[in-house]
C-alpha cells in the first residue's frame, strides 16, 4: 500500500501531554487530569526532581503512539478549541508537523478544556504529531486530520 495514494485522513503519529506540579501541588489530581486527557491512566508517568532554585517539582507526562487513542485524546480538546487551532495552525505548527498548544491547568483539573491564551497561568503542554505523506499537500492532510478530530469531538459531545 502506498501512503502517497491514501485518500482518507491519515491521522496522528502520536500525542503527548506534559504538566509540572510544584511542591504545593496535589500530584494525584494532576495525574488524574492528564490520565483523563490521554484516556489511559497507565500511560501517565511522574518524575520528581528539584528545580534550579531547590523546591521539588513533579513532571506529569503521558503519550501514546496508538493512532486511535491519539485521535481520541486530541478530540477531547472539543469542537471550539479544535476550530481555534485550525484558525491558528500556521502559528502553532512546526516544520516537523507537530502542533504545539497549551491548556489551562486549573480548568483541566475540573475536566474543562480551555486553550491557554498566555503563559501567565499554569498550563498543560500538548503536542500532536500529524501524519503527512508526499503526494498530497501537507496543509490538506493536516486539515483533514483536524476535521476528523472535530467529528469525533462532536460524536462524543465534547464542546
Amino acid at each position: 500500500m502506498s501512503h502517497a495514494l491514501h485518500a482518507n485522513p491519515v491521522g496522528l503519529h502520536h500525542i503527548s501531554w506534559r504538566a509540572t506540579g510544584s511542591a504545593l501541588s496535589d500530584v494525584d489530581v494532576l495525574v488524574e487530569s492528564v490520565a483523563w486527557l490521554i484516556g489511559d491512566k497507565e500511560a501517565v508517568e511522574t518524575d520528581k526532581s528539584s528545580s534550579y532554585h531547590g523546591p521539588e517539582l513533579t513532571l506529569v507526562s503521558a503519550s501514546t503512539v496508538n493512532k486511535r487513542k491519539a485521535m481520541r485524546s486530541f478530540a477531547r480538546l472539543g469542537e471550539d478549541n479544535l476550530r481555534t487551532l485550525i484558525e491558528n495552525i500556521d502559528l502553532q505548527m512546526d516544520d516537523q508537523n507537530v502542533l504545539h498548544f497549551r491548556l489551562v491547568l486549573d480548568d483541566l483539573i475540573d475536566q474543562r478544556v480551555v486553550l491557554a491564551s498566555d503563559f501567565g497561568a499554569a498550563t498543560v503542554k500538548g503536542q500532536a504529531k500529524f501524519e503527512v505523506y508526499s503526494g498530497q499537500p501537507a496543509d490538506e492532510q493536516r486539515l483533514a486530520t483536524l476535521n476528523e478530530a472535530l467529528i469525533l469531538a462532536k460524536e462524543s459531545g465534547d464542546a
